[in-house]
């Protein structure tokens, strides 16, 4: 399996019209947030690959439709129409994906640290985690394992983040990798100033990954093989 990983900042790489050549054994895309919803169309019409994504704690059209936090109906009366989503939004969910076997999950969100959009504290995303729960012990009975990639905005505490907190990482994404065991943690948010910097740490049986801007991450034993 072939992925590429897209995060945080637009590539001129993807925008190239050699793209299409570059990319085309390329199975399907993920996201970790922080790009337009107008660079995940042309992804799909162009590069013909579905993307999956979390949001991030920038860029945030139509984030409250997408968390089903919008109004049911508009100043006029009007009701609002269902969101027509540029990709596959997995924010706080679980899914398994048909072509592959794939079994992915994304909790999108910074850590909170000026009470905007996307942002979560510890607490908060540790309840965002239990709601997954009952998905993922469904996964370990039908398919043998819990999870395959968890996407993340934000990264695992100590794994990559920074001091500040609005970099800080999420110690719950620990406590997750000890009892989920997913075989990859993909996130951005930290921006790499020199894109040859080591983007891959390890932790317990998970590699977390920061695939800021394009990372292809290249696995022939996800999904089904597993």
């Amino acid at each position: 399996m072939k992925i590429l990983c897209i995060s945080d900042a637009t590539d001129t790489l993807i925008y190239s019209k050699n793209a299409p050549e570059r990319y085309k054994d390329v199975d399907f895309v993920i996201s970790s947030g922080d790009l337009p919803l107008r660079y995940y169309d042309y992804i799909q019409t162009v590069l013909k690959k579905d993307v999956i994504y979390v949001y991030g704690n920038h860029n945030l059209e139509d984030f409250d439709r997408a968390m089903g936090k919008g109004p049911a109906i508009g100043p006029d009366f009007s009701p609002v129409m269902p969101l027509v989503y540029a990709g596959t939004f997995l924010d706080g969910k679980v899914r398994r994906l048909k072509h592959s076997g794939l079994l992915i999950a994304g909790l999108g969100g910074s850590m909170l640290y000026n009470y905007g959009k996307s942002q979560y504290s510890e607490k908060q995303m540790k309840m965002r985690i239990m709601k997954m729960i009952p998905h993922l012990l469904y996964n370990k009975l039908r398919y043998g394992r819990y999870l395959d990639i968890l996407i993340t905005h934000a990264p695992p505490r100590g794994l990559g983040d920074g001091e500040d907190l609005c970099h800080r990482g999420f110690d719950c994404f620990l406590w997750f990798m000890n009892r989920f065991k997913p075989k990859y943690l993909l996130h951005g948010h930290v921006h790499l100033i020199d894109m040859n910097e080591p983007r891959v740490k390890e932790y317990s049986d998970t590699k977390v990954i920061n695939i800021y801007k394009n990372y292809i991450l290249e696995d022939d034993e996800l999904g089904e093989k597993r």
